[in-house]
């Protein structure tokens, strides 16, 4: 009799491996979203991943073909561009003129920026400077409104002295 009581009973059995099964697809159901955001952005990472790698394979490419023309572009800059004679067609004459007006102009301005740009370095001296000029300034007009004031009081007294 024990024996039969041991034996567990069909319908139970079905409905325990059914419950297991509902387990598993509810979790499959909470992993599923999960996978799929992590798949998107993974996605999305490549992607972009891959159009940064194809930019700097341009730049690259670019970089080796200016390091391949170094040599020529280097004679290029040494060349003096002034004694080739360019052809301009006369319509853009004016535009020449006016071009080469700008770039003096340029020029002289060029000389100011960088003559400004050199000075930077030395702004805290010279505010330092001027801090200690503008306090001796203060300390000779201090002096100075004493030395009219006691200029002021002598007058009085030499008055005084002659009105008597």
């Amino acid at each position: 009799t024990l024996d039969l009581i041991n034996r567990e009973d069909q319908c139970f059995v079905k409905f325990s491996e059914m419950e297991e099964m509902a387990n598993m697809q509810a979790e499959i159901n909470e992993v599923q979203p999960l996978l799929l955001s992590v798949t998107i952005v993974l996605t999305l990472q490549f992607y972009f991943i891959g159009k940064k790698c194809e930019i700097l394979q341009d730049m690259n490419r670019h970089l080796e073909a200016v390091l391949k023309e170094k040599r020529t572009l280097r004679k290029m800059l040494i060349k003096p561009r002034c004694q080739e004679s360019l052809p301009i067609e006369a319509t853009f004459h004016k535009y020449v003129v006016e071009l080469l007006a700008d770039a003096v102009t340029f020029i002289e301005n060029l000389e100011s920026h960088l003559q400004t740009v050199r000075s930077i370095p030395q702004i805290p001296n010279v505010m330092k400077n001027m801090d200690t000029a503008l306090t001796k300034t203060e300390m000779l007009v201090m002096e100075l409104e004493e030395l009219a004031d006691q200029i002021l009081k002598w007058s009085k007294l030499q008055k005084d002295v002659y009105s008597d």
